[in-house]
């Protein structure tokens, strides 16, 4: 799929690819017919598996690859033969990069000094970019004498401190702890939406991808699968590769039995016929991959709103805090998980009960085989 439903204005485009393709060996290619319009000030995320074609595409953006087709403009202007340090692009990366030698006042000095600017304006640039990432204090210190996060909030303040319209961040929170990571991402998603700056970020955590963007281009193979907003891509996955890569996702597999309208019924390998909304599938006699989310399926449903309904037999139960994930074997599948709320009532289910399970017609979408 060449992607994406992005017709933007021309004047909304802050950055354009134009059936870029990239091969390092001229044979293989890395990214295919890559089609992409990034909105001013949106946050943009690249996300994908290893090897999806996600970092190369930013790299080719900042200037460290070269595309091996197509090109890449930046406010209306080719950037591709522009070297990297021209094209006035922000950039953060997973090991910082911070000069050790220099204090933390210096590094941030450093990329103001190299474009010229005058010793009160560096100074006051520098401290605005402190307080903007809450460290007006550690002007002075060095690198060393910082923890993992206060480094890489130098390192974002130093991406953002000569005023960038556009900043490239490669997995910029990778190597810190949970914890530390979740407090980033929430500092950086504010920081943009303060500075109203355009964000390009590379990650291959989806959660982390679902928490920070406006928009996500999920991309396998070298390919966008799907570029969305996150509520849609979470409730509205595209494809069986988009479905299973955000989220936990509990999957089925079958054979579209009918199929009329925006509903088919699909005869799964365990004899069970199931009805979903036909998404990414044509008619009778199509495999397909069923994609249902584990905080659809109801326990021990009632009513008519649950037209699938099936006797399950509790394989685990693990106790998270606010739901017990539950996991069952039902229509031939010992991996379906149930996310159940922990609503605090005696006479929980236990492991090898059999219980009733049920979802909609609605959420139970039929995908690409």
């Amino acid at each position: 799929m060449d992607d994406s439903g992005m017709a933007e204005r021309a004047d909304d485009a802050h950055v354009r690819f134009r059936d870029v393709q990239k091969s390092y060996d001229g044979e293989t290619l890395v990214v295919k017919n890559l089609n992409l319009d990034i909105r001013r000030g949106e946050f943009l995320t690249l996300l994908g598996p290893s090897g999806s074609g996600k970092t190369t595409c930013l790299m080719m953006l900042a200037g460290f690859e070269a595309a091996t087709h197509g090109t890449i403009s930046l406010d209306g202007e080719r950037i591709d033969n522009v070297p990297p340090h021209r094209r006035g692009i922000g950039m953060v990366f997973q090991n910082y990069a911070l000069f050790p030698h220099m204090t933390v006042a210096e590094n941030l000095a450093f990329p103001l000094k190299v474009r010229r600017l005058g010793r009160a304006d560096i100074e006051a640039r520098v401290k605005r970019a402190l307080e903007m990432v809450e460290m007006p204090d550690f002007a002075a210190r060095m690198p060393a004498q910082l923890s993992g996060g206060q480094q890489q909030r130098v390192a974002v303040a130093r991406a953002l401190v000569f005023e960038p319209a556009l900043v490239l961040m490669d997995e910029p929170l990778g190597a810190l702890d949970k914890n530390l990571r979740e407090q980033m991402q929430y500092e950086i998603k504010h920081i943009h939406e303060n500075l109203g700056v355009t964000v390009v970020y590379v990650t291959h955590d989806q959660s982390e991808a679902l928490t920070m963007s406006n928009r996500i281009a999920v991309f396998d193979d070298g390919i966008i699968q799907q570029l969305a907003e996150p509520p849609q891509l979470y409730e509205e996955p595209s494809n069986a590769f988009v479905a299973g890569f955000i989220g936990e996702n509990n999957r089925l597999y079958g054979t579209v039995e009918t199929a009329n309208g925006h509903a088919c019924a699909v005869r799964l390998d365990d004899g069970s016929l199931v009805q979903a909304l036909k998404v990414n599938v044509n008619g009778a006699g199509e495999r397909s991959t069923l994609s249902l989310r584990p905080e659809r399926v109801v326990i021990q449903p009632e009513g008519e709103r649950y037209p699938n309904q099936f006797d399950a037999r509790v394989e685990e139960l693990i106790y998270l805090g606010d739901h017990i994930r539950t996991r069952v074997n039902v229509c031939g599948s010992d991996q379906f998980v149930v996310k159940v709320p922990n609503a605090g009532r005696s006479g929980r289910i236990r492991r090898g009960d059999t219980v009733r399970v049920g979802w909609s017609m609605e959420d139970c979408r039929a995908l690409d085989a």
